[in-house]
């Protein structure tokens, strides 16, 4: 299987997850605080979401890259 060709399986399920899930949230370490024996830390929780428009344009892209053979094959 050639690159573009992963390429494309990978657009195409990557899209898919953005419209039916809508986004990812994930934690990230902020502050650390040490003091002796003490320590302290802040964790934020970030959301990204995710648009329809991105999620359909990859899928889209995705099947173009799918279906399109290049010049010479």
């Amino acid at each position: 299987m050639s690159a573009l060709r992963i390429l494309a399986i990978v657009l195409i399920v990557a899209g898919i997850f953005g419209l039916v899930y809508g986004g990812f949230s994930y934690t990230k370490e902020s502050h650390d605080l040490k003091l002796g024996k003490l320590e302290l830390s802040v964790k934020d929780k970030e959301t990204f979401n995710v648009p329809v428009w991105m999620g359909a344009g990859a899928v889209v892209a995705g099947a173009v890259l799918l279906f399109v053979r290049p010049k010479g094959q």
